[in-house]
């Protein structure tokens, strides 16, 4: 995978930045649905009948004719509006489009070297853990320093300064930037295709850990509710009512531990929107702890006393983010099709968060620190 082509573009499924008109580096989404159009292809009057991947492989820069069969096999070349086939003949007057579940955008990427935690790696695939606070992918305000800098430092991959403006297509999903654990890397065109599929038809698995405001009444629930953009605040996204805007999201909770006025939840996502964890549970009343986009970096739950508040104080301190972790990923092996599991343990930070709460909830009384 040394070379940068027209069909190196999987990343993420994911909504553009807020306001900034490139992709947001802070996402916990995995597809929504939608289809965008990457390539198009207006065959013009004098040209000779012949099969679509024959076409779009002599009309594409470095691209091979099987990387364009693959992609037809996943469904993503279409012709007049209609998935394609590969031999499929194209004539005088069809529009050929290549879609992706994501919005197309182009970003130099230069080769970093930056310690990576690899906990799987073969010739398909890369399982790492991303710590809190590492943007995924360059875009607005952060054009190095990023996971697909250190990726592409690892990979082998070398774009100079003055390579075309393409993005590196390693990237099958992508995590918030302020939140930890697991993502999985493609190391070639076919890994790619077949997750990109898996996550666009959200048959991957992935469950996370996090910790919210207040005590929540059941053991084990659902959260059902479209997400879209917030019209009064470009940074952020909310739930609508069903079958008004935005689109639908479906979360699975579990609790794992109750310690009164925070809870700790296993979920599991049905749906992948943007910030879908987040904006969940801000809306039945249980925004994340320390998560300042979603209302969860003030007091929710607890005492007026001031020896509390300073306990919180410390809290937010000890734990400067908000309270997520992407701690399990399974997927089909794009290559062998078994399915493979990983699990990543709580970070440093969110457990010393979870043992802290645990004594306060054991003694009722804030420690001093």
């Amino acid at each position: 995978m040394g070379q940068f082509s027209e069909f190196d573009a999987f990343d993420d499924f994911d909504e553009l930045d807020a306001g900034q008109g490139s992709f947001a580096e802070d996402v916990e989404n995995d597809g929504d649905g939608a289809m965008f159009e990457h390539f198009r292809f207006d065959i013009d009057k004098g040209q000779t009948p012949m099969r679509v991947d024959k076409y779009m492989s002599t009309h594409m820069d470095n691209t091979s004719r099987h990387r364009v069969q693959m992609a037809i096999k996943s469904g993503y070349v279409r012709v007049n509006d209609k998935i394609a086939k590969a031999n499929l003949i194209v004539r005088p007057g069809d529009v050929v489009t290549f879609v992706m579940p994501y919005e197309r955008r182009g970003l130099e990427i230069l080769p970093e070297n930056i310690p990576l935690d690899i906990v799987y790696e073969d010739d398909d695939v890369l399982v790492l853990n991303k710590p809190a606070g590492m943007v995924v992918h360059p875009g607005h305000g952060h054009f190095s320093g990023t996971l697909v800098n250190a990726l592409a430092y690892h990979l082998g991959i070398s774009q100079g300064p003055d390579a075309p403006d393409e993005r590196m297509g390693v990237l099958v999903h992508r995590i918030d930037k302020d939140t930890s654990g697991l993502l999985v890397v493609a190391k070639n065109e076919e890994s790619q295709l077949k997750l990109a599929r898996q996550f666009f038809v959200h048959s991957i698995e992935r469950r996370y850990v996090a910790i919210v405001w207040g005590n929540l009444k059941d053991d084990e629930g659902t959260i059902t509710g479209n997400i879209g953009r917030d019209p009064n605040d470009r940074m952020r996204f909310k739930v609508f009512p069903e079958g008004d805007h935005g689109k639908h999201a479906v979360t699975h909770y579990r609790v794992l531990e109750r310690f009164g006025f925070v809870t700790v939840v296993e979920c599991r996502l049905e749906t992948g929107r943007t910030h879908q964890i987040r904006v969940h549970f801000n809306w039945i009343g249980h925004p994340l702890f320390n998560d300042e986009r979603y209302d969860g970096a003030e007091i929710r739950k607890g005492t007026v006393y001031a020896r509390y508040r300073q306990f919180i104080e410390n809290c937010f301190r000890l734990l400067p983010r908000q309270a997520l972790h992407a701690k399990t990923l399974g997927f089909d092996h794009p290559s062998t099709g078994q399915l493979i599991r990983f699990d990543s343990p709580i970070p440093d930070d969110m457990q010393a968060l979870i043992d802290k709460w645990r004594r306060y909830a054991q003694n009722m009384v804030p420690e001093e620190d």
